[in-house]
């Protein structure tokens, strides 16, 4: 038998190479204490060894690895596509309730919400509370996130759904200015290109008689009202942007259903105080109205959950890319279900702000692939 010097030590223990490589046909004769030796040195290799198949890591290991199903292509994709259709569905149902004022809708929406809301928190023990050094910022959060709920089902409401959700995606451009004030984030020429665009195409669908003249106001029905609910959809885009600049300052350190139990506990206390001031409180009408109302609730919810999962299986700049998928589902909505043929104008202002977006998350894309 020869000798197990330094250089037979040095291959047992790489893993991955035979052991039989260097025995010599002599050594099955040898008594079974001298066997023991290779097996003993072959134990100290550490679990990923084995002696069966005589490889690292154990091919019955490596098995049920290799046959775990990658995600989806495109799942993601198809997750927010879904978003996108839920939360303008919900939207169309928002447009339907005529009788009840837009900040009631909210606060059944943050009714409905909580009670999904409080067995998740519950489950996940994450309390209520949330950490001591992070409350003032869930409390912005509560506050600019409700307030942006408000502001576009008041929006919603004054104006056509079309108009209102177009206006309403200017948030990016907000969001990049926001960022760029309070988080010190770069904001480039690129950043001004997309706001520029982004503002064109809210004059374009606001429509100023100082630029068009009084017959472009004569176009709709009451200009007054689509005034109130164009300037509304734009403080949603502000007050949205403000929000995800706050998310994004307290990242994953906060569980994301606890600055949704936030959201919806100062959504309701703030919808409560707002209709009491206004006196506009009143019981739903029996009927389809209190069945809109809980199916805007669902597919609130439902929408946040997909966007949710989308973001944590693709890449933020395509999600952002799909979600303006929206403004066609708006467009589509509109014209089917009320009967609503949108303006050119419209139509240019939709362009406008649409390519600010897909712009401005192409632009966050490339960066974050390079």
């Amino acid at each position: 038998m020869r000798p197990l010097g330094s250089t037979g030590v040095a291959e047992l223990r790489e893993p991955g190479l035979p052991l039989t490589a260097d025995t010599s046909p002599s050594a099955s004769e040898e008594s079974p204490a001298a066997r023991e030796e290779p097996a003993e040195a072959v134990e100290t290799l550490g679990p990923s060894w084995c002696w069966l198949c005589r490889s690292s890591p154990c091919g019955s290991r490596a098995q049920p690895e290799a046959k775990k199903k990658a995600p989806c292509p495109g799942l993601g994709l198809f997750y927010t596509l879904l978003s996108a259709f839920l939360f303008s569905v919900g939207s169309l149902f928002v447009k339907k309730v005529q009788d009840l004022h837009a900040v009631e809708i909210s606060a059944f929406r943050c009714v409905f919400q909580m009670l999904v809301v409080i067995p998740c928190l519950i489950y996940r023990k994450t309390g209520f509370i949330g950490p001591k050094d992070l409350r003032i910022f869930l409390i912005l959060r509560g506050v600019l996130g409700s307030t942006a709920m408000i502001l576009l089902y008041y929006a919603v409401h004054t104006t056509s759904l079309a108009d209102a959700t177009v206006v309403s995606f200017s948030c990016p451009v907000f969001t990049s200015l926001f960022a760029c004030i309070f988080l010190k984030e770069k904001y480039s020429l690129w950043d001004v290109l997309f706001t520029a665009f982004a503002f064109t195409g809210v004059i374009l669908i606001v429509r100023p008689p100082f630029l068009f003249g009084s017959n472009a106001a004569k176009m709709t029905e009451s200009y007054s009202d689509h005034l109130k609910g164009t300037f509304a959809s734009l403080g949603h885009a502000v007050f949205a942007a403000l929000t995800l600049v706050i998310l994004r300052k307290m990242g994953k350190s906060v569980d994301y259903f606890l600055t949704i139990w936030y959201y919806i506990v100062i959504g309701l206390v703030e919808c409560v105080i707002i209709l009491f001031v206004l006196g506009e409180w009143r019981l739903p009408n029996c009927g389809m109205d209190r069945l809109f109302l809980l199916l805007i609730g669902l597919f609130g919810l439902a929408g946040q959950v997909f966007l949710t999962k989308a973001l944590q299986i693709e890449k933020a700049g395509l999600v952002a890319l799909m979600k303006t998928m929206d403004v066609v589902f708006a467009f589509i909505f509109q014209i089917i279900f009320l009967y609503d043929i949108p303006s050119w104008w419209t139509v240019g202002g939709a362009l406008c702000v649409v390519a600010s977006s897909a712009g401005a998350a192409i632009r966050k894309w490339c960066q974050g692939t390079k």
